[in-house]
């Protein structure tokens, strides 16, 4: 019934199911309106969770390679102390390192009745003349390419004194499981220094190369590049020289 207060009859409802009937798949002709987002998820939810999923991923990646968290935040002249920032070099753990590495020799020789004191110092003795030998060799020539970099001398001990980690990992393995364990626990270990040192000297010798205005494909470039690739190819060589002795 029609409200007697009303002067025209409503004809939208009549007018919107007519035109709503005209618009179905079969119809006169008239396009198909769009589907809405909800309407597209709900068709192929699975498909649609996998796209979201990948591109959440890929911007992630994408963050997390614009971020470089390799690189030292705090530029300062002053050595900066690992809780400020974990990138900073620490000689804690290449301290401890070092030390632990002599206490795992004087073990392995002993197993072996082959441990003496004088053998036990000449290992020592040993690994800190390579040691020595490496930072003297790395330092001379930065000099001599006259790469201007905020690396100190203590980086580079710390840098290179992460080695000894892999260095009695090895030689524990080689204890308990023979020359195979020793085997695949080094390797391993050497895979991970090589790209430590090359993710890390990268950051300071190449990156400030490049804001120097050095070409990258320059004779002074490929040189830089050179003694990166050296310095983390010599890591692996010596934690093998160290320790292959120590295995049998």
């Amino acid at each position: 019934m029609a409200d007697p207060h009303q002067l025209f009859d409503d004809t939208s409802s009549a007018q919107s199911r007519g035109f709503g009937a005209q618009r179905g798949p079969g119809g006169l002709g008239y396009p198909a309106a769009a589907a809405s987002p909800q309407e597209a998820f709900l068709a192929d939810p699975v498909s649609n969770m996998a796209m979201a999923y990948g591109s959440s991923l890929a911007a992630q990646g994408k963050e997390l390679v614009d971020k470089n968290d390799w690189e030292v935040q705090y530029q300062q002249d002053t050595p900066v102390a690992p809780r400020f920032d974990i990138n900073a070099p620490d000689l804690y753990i290449p301290a401890m390192a070092f030390i632990t590495y002599i206490l795992v020799a004087g073990l392995a020789l002993g197993t072996q009745d082959r441990f003496s004191p004088d053998l036990l110092g000449l290992q020592a003795s040993s690994a800190l003349a390579w040691l020595t030998l490496e930072v003297l060799a790395i330092l001379l020539s930065l000099y001599l390419l006259t790469v201007n970099t905020d690396l100190t001398t203590i980086d580079l001990v710390a840098f290179l004194g992460y080695k000894y980690v892999g260095m009695i990992g090895g030689v524990l393995m080689g204890l308990l499981f023979g020359k195979i364990g020793y085997y695949l626990v080094l390797g391993w270990c050497c895979v991970s220094i090589f790209v430590f040192m090359i993710r890390t000297l990268r950051l300071k010798i190449l990156a400030e190369a490049a804001a120097q205005g050095v070409p990258v494909r320059g004779a002074r470039n490929q040189l830089r590049m050179y003694l990166t690739m050296a310095v983390a190819a010599a890591q692996p060589l010596l934690m093998y020289w160290l320790t292959f002795h120590l295995v049998r």
